[in-house]
C-alpha cells in the first residue's frame, strides 16, 4: 500500500500572487462550435452537439508551486553558467525527504545555521546527500490573505549554505519564498547598509549549485523523515523555474 501526500498549493486566480494566473477556457458546446468551424461540419454532426473541453493559462515562471533554477539565482553557479530548469538532472528530484519544523518562528524570523543543527538534533536525523529537506512554516494556511506575502520566517544565507555544504541539491519551504520577507531584507539593508543581506539564501546559489521548492503545502502532515519526495518541474527551454506538483510517498 503506497499513501502519497500532495505538496502543492492550488493555482487559483484568486491566491494571493503578484502575477495573477488567468484561466481562459471553452467547454463541450463551444467545443463543438469550434470545432465545427475548423473542419466544416455542424454542431449537431457531433453527439449531443457536444465535443471537447480546452483552455490556455497564462502564469509566470514562479506562479504557483514551483522548483527554483540555478539561473534564477545568478548568471553563474560555482564558476560556471547557471543551469535552467530543463538542465536540472532528474535525479536531484527524487530522494528522501526531511522535515525541519519552523512554524512557531515569528514572521520575518531569518532560520540561521545553527536552528538547522539543533532541529536535526531534535529529530535525530543526520543529512545524507541527495535528501531533499522541506522547511515547514505553516504560511500555506494563509494563501487566500494578504499576509501570505510576509507571514513566513526565511532562510538565512548561512542556513542555506549548511544544507548545500552536507550534499542537499534540492530543499524547499510551504511559504511564499525561501528567504525572508523581502521587506525585512530591505529594512535590515537600510540599518546597516550591508548589500549582502538582500535575498541572501538566493545567493547562495552563487556558490552552490541547488535547487529550492516555494510555495510548498502540507508539510505539518508530515513525520520529520521516513518518507521520499518526488518534485519534477515542467521543462521549459531556458526556464528560471518549472511549475511542479511535489509529493510525499509512504510505503
Amino acid at each position: 500500500m503506497v499513501r502519497i501526500v500532495d505538496l502543492a498549493i492550488l493555482t487559483d486566480p484568486e491566491v494571493c500572487e503578484p502575477e495573477k494566473v488567468e484561466f481562459k477556457r471553452i467547454y463541450h458546446r463551444e467545443g463543438a462550435e469550434q470545432a465545427a468551424m475548423f473542419f466544416n461540419l455542424n454542431v449537431d454532426d457531433f453527439p449531443d452537439g457536444l465535443l471537447w473541453a480546452n483552455g490556455s493559462v497564462n502564469l509566470g515562471e514562479h506562479t504557483g508551486t514551483h522548483l527554483d533554477a540555478p539561473i534564477h539565482y545568478a548568471p553563474t553557479a560555482e564558476g560556471k553558467p547557471a543551469r535552467a530548469i530543463d538542465e536540472i538532472p532528474l535525479e536531484w528530484c527524487y530522494g528522501n525527504g526531511v522535515v525541519l519544523d519552523y512554524h512557531e518562528k515569528e514572521p520575518g524570523y531569518s532560520i540561521t545555521e545553527e536552528d538547522i543543527k539543533n532541529e536535526l538534533e531534535r529529530i535525530n536525523y543526520t543529512l545524507k546527500p541527495g535528501d531533499i529537506v522541506l522547511i515547514r512554516t505553516d504560511a500555506d494556511k494563509h494563501l487566500y490573505d494578504e499576509k501570505y506575502f510576509y507571514i513566513h520566517p526565511g532562510m538565512s544565507a548561512a542556513a542555506t549554505r549548511y544544507l548545500c555544504g552536507q550534499g542537499i541539491r534540492v530543499m524547499g519551504i510551504d511559504a511564499w519564498g525561501w528567504d525572508v520577507p523581502f521587506y525585512k531584507a530591505v529594512e535590515k539593508y537600510r540599518e546597516t547598509g550591508d548589500k549582502s543581506v538582500i535575498w541572501e539564501g538566493h545567493l547562495v546559489g552563487k556558490e552552490y549549485e541547488y535547487c529550492h521548492i516555494e510555495k510548498l503545502a502540507n508539510l505539518r502532515e508530515l513525520p520529520p523523515y521516513g518518507f521520499k519526495v518526488a518534485v519534477f518541474p515542467v521543462k521549459l527551454k531556458g526556464g528560471t523555474a518549472g511549475w511542479c506538483r511535489p509529493v510525499a510517498i509512504f510505503e
